[in-house]
């Protein structure tokens, strides 16, 4: 597809930069498969995720096609691997059955195009935007692959044991009013968080905290998933096809720490339990940016993504950028938002007004849920 890319030229700090952004995107990449063999990044650990070497390959042929070809007018080093590699065109439930490049091979691919990109940003072409997301793309691949290595119980030694949250559950008052919703014109931005414009809201309540293990496992024990009135047609049908309890990372994992592994459908189930709901993520982010200083009066953020009651639309305004397929194509009813971040997201990504996405039913994702409800 085109794509119009202002080649106005890069400063040499510029270019600086943004190299050191990328190669520490790789050497993170590098360092979350450094204690897999090459049988563990070659296997399908999961039907619904791909296998590892597949990302490898993708972050690869992703930063080749935007930086080498589109940025800097290259030809694509591997042509015949574009269609593979592309997330559209090869779904997940394929990805484990096709022919992709070996650990190895992957390896190599990755160093030859990042020599490319080097390249190009020492050539001054281009003018940071599609660099930047390049660097995040790598970044939040990162949090995909964990996905895949939680489920096959291979994360690294340490990762993923959430600390408990610091001070006691209790209700924030959020006055009603309108407010500044979205990211500003200026710097980096997705194009779903744009454009920034004025939101309305009646007062509302939210928990200073996320739900924590504890939480949790008393509402499991107060027959959570056993009592129809809490959950929503939708839930309950899900729930009973898939025989769903508790995921067991909640009993084991420290009681006082954000309860992690968890769907809307349960978060949902849960709030019902405690006659709460979940916030909109309009709610979310106005809780998350209150104040003068922008801090907000949500605490325990970035142990887990928290789960809004919002479905994923674009902003009055939206214009895709740099290509429909980032955000546009997942608007709609099926998918709802996500806001905050996880222990498993990077800090470039982590902004309070960063939007993330996935169906109700999905676990797999490090997600709880944090209760909000009608001002007292």
């Amino acid at each position: 597809m085109a794509l119009d890319v202002s080649h106005a030229g890069l400063t040499a700090p510029d270019c600086e930069q943004l190299v050191g952004a990328l190669e520490r995107a790789r050497a993170l990449t590098l360092e979350l498969v450094a204690h897999l063999d090459d049988e563990q990044l070659e296997r399908v650990h999961s039907p619904i995720m791909s296998p590892l070497v597949w990302d490898l390959g993708h972050i690869a042929a992703y930063e080749d096609l935007w930086m080498a070809h589109r940025v800097g007018g290259l030809e694509l080093l591997r042509e015949d691997l574009a269609s593979v590699y592309d997330a559209f065109e090869t779904p997940r439930a394929v990805r484990g059955e096709i022919e992709v490049l070996d650990a190895r091979a992957v390896r190599e691919y990755m160093s030859a195009v990042r020599e490319r990109t080097i390249g190009v940003l020492a050539s001054g072409a281009g003018e940071g935007t599609i660099a930047e997301l390049v660097v995040r793309h790598e970044l939040q691949h990162g949090e995909t692959m964990r996905q895949t290595l939680a489920i096959a119980g291979l994360l690294a030694d340490g990762e993923g044991m959430l600390d408990a949250l610091e001070g006691v559950q209790e209700w924030c008052d959020v006055p009603g009013g309108a407010f500044p919703m979205g990211s500003s014109a200026e710097g980096f931005a997705y194009d779903n968080e744009r454009p920034r414009h004025e939101r309305e809201t009646q007062a509302f309540r939210i928990a200073r905290l996320p739900v924590s293990n504890e939480e949790w496992l008393q509402f499991a024990g107060e027959g959570g998933y056993a009592r129809r009135e809490w959950w929503s047609e939708e839930g309950w049908a899900w729930k009973l096809e898939n025989d769903v309890g508790a995921d067991p990372g909640i009993s084991s994992g420290n009681p006082r720490a954000a309860a992690c592994h968890v769907s809307c459908y349960e978060a949902d189930a849960f709030a019902r339990s405690r006659s709460a709901r979940l916030p909109s993520e309009t709610e979310w982010e106005k809780a998350a940016t209150l104040g003068a200083d922008g801090a907000g009066v949500l605490a325990g953020r970035g142990q887990v993504w928290e789960w809004t009651r919002s479905t994923f639309e674009a902003y009055p305004g939206f214009v895709a950028f740099p290509y429909r397929e980032y955000s546009e194509v997942f608007f709609g009813e099926r998918y709802r938002v996500l806001r905050g971040g996880s222990w498993a997201t990077d800090a470039r990504v982590a902004s309070p007004r960063f939007r993330n996405w996935d169906l109700a039913q999905r676990r797999q994702i490090f997600a709880g849920v944090r209760l909000a409800c009608a001002a007292a």
